[in-house]
């Protein structure tokens, strides 16, 4: 019940945050505990469709548990990762593009030159949709500070 009262906080605050103009950072979101909440990201570019995984078909990738509908789906997956995986981590396009590094939702999604994007509501879906260039231009810029990247002290 606390992780439900945290998704609903999430939320809350990314309108707020949306609303204020302020950057909203935080850790790796997963959806249910899976990358993308469990469904297919391979799916989403070969069937033109949001389709939840099995975990007979998981694959590990960049500390998240991916699940599949096809064994060849999690193949071609693991072959090239970053050909299937959501832009930002997952994280919404458009929330991303405002400076904000908010959850995204499988289910509200664009391919768009083949890349995977996700976004947090049908609202933030239609304002991604009236500049998807100019969006993905400032999301590109913004997300490397969003992003936590590791310390020097960590880089090896």
């Amino acid at each position: 019940m606390q992780a439900f009262s945290r998704v609903l906080g999430l939320g809350a605050a990314a309108t707020m945050a949306l609303a204020a103009g302020t950057a909203l950072a935080g850790p790796q979101y997963l959806h249910d505990g899976y990358a993308l909440g469990g469904y297919d990201a391979v799916a989403y570019h070969t069937e033109d469709a949001a389709q939840r995984g099995s975990a007979e078909f998981s694959h590990e990738h960049n500390g998240a548990t991916w699940l599949f509908t096809s064994a060849e789906n999690r193949d071609l997956f693991a072959a090239d990762p970053e050909a299937y995986a959501p832009a930002y981590d997952g994280h919404c396009a458009f929330g991303v593009s405002q400076d904000l590094k908010v959850p995204g939702d499988p289910e509200i999604w664009a391919v768009v030159e083949g890349v995977l994007y996700v976004n947090v509501s049908p609202r933030a879906q239609t304002l991604w949709e009236q500049d998807i260039p100019g969006h993905i231009e400032r999301a590109t810029v913004n997300w490397p500070d969003l992003e936590p990247q590791p310390a020097a002290d960590d880089a090896g």
